[in-house]
């Protein structure tokens, strides 16, 4: 199996700048494993949440953990699935 990409996503961010970008920008973000790349973050939350993403974009915070900022495509509302999971 490849490595892990069931296992990119640990889960969703919930902080007031991560719900400005679901509202804002179509965006989710995840915090993810440090080696995860972006085409196995996009495969797993596509797999994971039945959603078709657009772009994936990461950075790694002062605290080391690894963020993907996930942007929906525009027939994939980030707020529904922000309610799915419970973000908001």
């Amino acid at each position: 199996m490849h490595s892990g990409e069931n296992m990119a996503v640990q889960y969703p961010l919930l902080t007031e700048k991560a719900v400005g970008l679901i509202e804002k920008e179509n965006k989710i973000v995840f915090i993810v494993t440090n080696d995860s790349k972006k085409a196995d973050i996009k495969k797993a939350v596509e797999k994971l949440y039945d959603v078709k993403v657009a772009s994936v974009n990461t950075m790694i915070s002062m605290k080391g953990l690894k963020k993907a900022y996930v942007k929906l495509k525009p027939e994939y509302k980030a707020v529904d699935l922000a309610t799915k999971l419970k973000v908001i």
